[in-house]
């Protein structure tokens, strides 16, 4: 299994319906508001890294994501 952090910037107003568009991919264990320069941390995991990359794909797509940064466990 890999792990991943999708780190998520969102449009203003567009928060809670975008985790719960989120929560609903089967690789994500966890979907968080954080304060800083992202608005979301995105924690999932599948068995490989193309499913990975599959996956940022989707969250980046999503009505409400303005932008996002994928980190994936080396």
């Amino acid at each position: 299994m890999t792990n991943a952090c999708v780190l998520v910037r969102l449009t203003v107003g567009k928060h809670t319906a975008t985790r719960e568009a989120v929560r609903k991919f089967k690789e994500v264990k966890e979907a968080f508001f954080v304060f800083g320069r992202y608005d979301m941390a995105v924690l999932a995991r599948a068995q490989d890294r193309n499913t990975l990359i599959k996956l940022a794909a989707n969250v980046n797509a999503l009505p409400g994501v303005r932008a996002t940064e994928t980190l994936i466990e080396a």
